[in-house]
């Protein structure tokens, strides 16, 4: 059975399932919140926000343009959403993100019942990536600054999430501007 068979059954009996997996049978169960701007997956205790940072929910659907923002960008703004409502706002895990893609739909996407309007491509993820070369202690650079040369981890990479597919990537450039879904505990 399809993943909008169970999501029509879902509607019909109140409910809402959150889209994501690859069968429905994995599906987390979600409802949306009583103001309608969040949808609660109540297995993992998180809230998304139907829209992506830079849209608006209107009542009915999200509104305007999805605001595009660097990794450093996306993690400023959820520190300072977190800050400014008392609410521990952050960037979504790889998996969590993923578990937004209905992989059953054809083709895949984000369920437009749940994030109407919700743009596709790639979004980012709190999953940092790490680019360490292997450190030559006996390298005269390093041996000359006593061993601090070129030893140091360099965050380069950050992970996102394609959401016409579901598939992460580890080695997007942090400068790269895209899409970005907090998400929050639930309320």
């Amino acid at each position: 059975m399809s993943m909008r068979f169970f999501l029509n059954c879902a509607l019909a009996a109140g409910g809402l399932l959150l889209a994501g997996a690859a069968a429905a049978q994995t599906s987390a169960p979600a409802r949306v919140h009583a103001d309608g701007a969040l949808v609660i997956d109540t297995r993992a205790k998180i809230a998304w926000p139907r829209c992506v940072e830079g849209m608006h929910w209107d009542g009915k659907t999200c509104t305007g343009r999805a605001r595009l923002l660097t990794y450093a960008q996306a993690k400023a703004l959820a520190t300072q959403r977190w800050k400014a409502d008392g609410v521990r706002w952050r960037l979504p895990r790889v998996a969590e993100l993923r578990r937004l893609v209905d992989r059953s739909a054809h083709p895949p996407a984000v369920d437009p019942v749940l994030f109407p309007n919700a743009p596709g491509g790639w979004h980012w993820t709190g999953t940092s990536s790490v680019n360490a070369g292997a450190v030559n202690p006996y390298a005269y650079e390093n041996a000359a600054r006593g061993g601090k040369g070129g030893d140091e981890l360099k965050v380069q990479h950050a992970w996102a999430v394609d959401m016409d597919s579901a598939k992460g990537r580890g080695d997007m450039p942090r400068g790269t501007a895209l899409p970005v879904r907090l998400l929050r505990p639930a309320p």
